[in-house]
């Protein structure tokens, strides 16, 4: 396996973290995970006007979290997918948040059903510990102190 010449520094995490906070870019990013591509279904489903959703996915094209294919040969209209290295950083952060959200919601939404494309049975995926393989809870983790950490 080839080493890796670059790594993400947290000043790289930052602008990263910025672009997909922003709040039309998660929004957008969400729909394509859940199957809304094309142009136009993202325009009704998030209400956004045409002239921001273009900047916005011109902007994840860039940032290399989308890419878009062409869908009909006589008109420039497109559907965007999720680039590889989105789906390994950005889904596990939609599937978190919506499942969050859900389990929250007051109104009780309908929650978004996931299947596990491996074995294709229905998911709640989970975060799990890779020593001991038990699921990890937000309380039960806390950072090493740096003096303690590998060096």
């Amino acid at each position: 396996m080839p080493e890796r010449t670059s790594h993400v520094t947290f000043q790289h995490g930052q602008e990263f973290l910025a672009a997909i906070s922003e709040r039309w870019n998660y929004q957008i990013l969400r729909e394509v995970f859940f199957g809304v591509g094309r142009f136009g279904e993202l325009k009704r489903a998030l209400g956004i006007s045409a002239n921001i959703l273009t900047a916005r996915l011109n902007s994840l094209t860039k940032l290399g979290l989308l890419t878009k294919h062409a869908y009909r040969p006589d008109k420039p209209w497109y559907e965007y997918q999720l680039t590889d290295s989105a789906r390994e950083l950005v889904v596990p952060a939609i599937v978190t948040i919506t499942r969050w959200a859900e389990t929250n919601a007051a109104d009780g939404d309908a929650h978004h059903l996931l299947v596990h494309t491996e074995c294709g049975n229905p998911t709640n995926p989970y975060l799990a510990c890779s020593s001991c393989h038990r699921p990890v809870e937000a309380a039960a983790l806390r950072p090493v102190p740096a003096e303690d950490g590998p060096r």
